[in-house]
């Protein structure tokens, strides 16, 4: 090792500032503490960074690392150093990175109430039923207090005793021997798991967590004029809450299904309608599908494809409240494909009373004819 190998650690340059080298253990102790990085190695990647700011952090310690190599930051070349003791209190910062981890210092009550997760359910909605709202039961699977301990995790008739090893704070101290004395640090305790409890008798339901697997069932009321992306949020219908604490919320993720005749956008439906060209050219009243029921629209004589008209309120609601939206209609003309006699007969009639002979047409130019001839070459 060199003398270059504690700031390679720290991830620092060997003119960093100490306000630098502070701020790298900072970050460095966060990503490798063993109660947060749970990665094999990252404890003793953790070890090598407290030992490498347990020098570079005190500048009489570091200025003989630098000259010395780690022999010089030991010991027998001044400084507080030596292997016999460790003040943790000349290293700035050692407080702060506790501070981060547990709270200013002090750990959380681990016998404290605390709400059960979210849940999320996808709800699939035929294209009315978003216009119009419904009433939907869904069912799906959660963590549900156990019926048979009712959330204590012990078998009835006993109950849970503060933790003998970590006498119900959740968390222990271990000690490690370092190359400049004994340090301490805290770890959640292993008998307990960090809940401050024992349970000397489980559940034989729920095996002492406390918790069950439920098939739950729930009402939902969808509200007219949902769409795609919108979620309900269901109060207390998510996973059982710990040491009495509520159960979380279930948000019920909206989906609307596609209309085989709609289009819809916020609270505008969109129809396209077919009509054929004697409705376009003489015009019509036809009747025009809405999800409110069929109603009649007229055509004027003359109308164009693309043409658009507006059906007022007959649109989806809007979900404010603030009334409803309108259905526009699209007028696509189509041209007929198949022609009987009679068709025919008549759409001749019409050319020639527009001045145009389907039977003879124009004559050819001279040009036009060499071109034919040769062509038939």
């Amino acid at each position: 090792m060199n003398n270059t190998e504690y700031y390679d650690r720290l991830g620092v340059s060997k003119n960093a500032s100490q306000d630098e080298i502070k701020k790298a253990y900072r970050k460095m102790s966060k990503k490798y503490h063993p109660d947060i990085n749970k990665d094999p190695g990252a404890e003793e990647k953790y070890k090598e960074i407290q030992e490498a700011y347990e020098t570079l952090g005190d500048e009489q310690k570091r200025a003989a690392y630098d000259q010395y190599g780690p022999a010089g930051a030991g010991g027998g070349f001044g400084g507080n150093g030596g292997f016999g003791g460790f003040d943790s209190s000349g290293f700035g910062g050692f407080e702060d990175i506790f501070s981060s981890f547990f709270g200013g210092g002090a750990s959380r009550n681990p016998n404290a109430p605390r709400q059960g997760d979210d849940l999320q359910y996808r709800v699939n909605l035929q294209f009315e039923e978003a216009v119009f709202g419904t009433e939907k039961e869904v069912h799906y699977n959660r963590e549900a207090t156990c019926g048979t301990c009712n959330g204590s995790g012990a078998k009835p008739g006993t109950s849970p005793v503060t933790c003998a090893k970590c006498h119900g704070s959740g968390v222990i101290n271990v000690d490690t021997q370092t190359p400049l004395g004994m340090m301490r640090r805290q770890v959640t305790c292993d008998v307990c798991h960090g809940s401050g409890k024992e349970i000397k008798e489980p559940c034989q339901t729920c095996h002492g967590t406390g918790h069950e697997k439920q098939n739950h069932k729930v009402s939902v009321k969808i509200p007219a004029g949902v769409e795609t992306g919108q979620q309900i949020r269901l109060a207390g219908q998510g996973e059982a809450g710990f040491n009495g604490g509520p159960y979380g919320d279930l948000f019920v993720i909206i989906n609307v299904m596609k209309s085989d005749k709609f289009e819809r956008d916020g609270s505008t439906i969109y129809y396209s309608l077919n009509i054929n060209f004697v409705q376009a050219a003489l015009g019509d009243t036809v009747e025009v599908p809405t999800v409110h029921g069929n109603v009649e629209l007229a055509i004027p004589a003359g109308t164009q494809t693309g043409k658009t008209f507006r059906l007022k309120g007959k649109g989806a609601p809007r979900l404010r409240g603030n009334g409803q939206g309108d259905q526009h209609v699209t007028v696509n003309v189509v041209t007929p494909t198949k022609l009987n006699d009679a068709q025919k007969e008549a759409l001749q009639a019409f050319a020639k009373a527009s001045g145009i002979d389907p039977v003879h047409p124009k004559k050819k130019g001279f040009f036009n004819k060499v071109k034919d001839a040769f062509d038939d070459m």
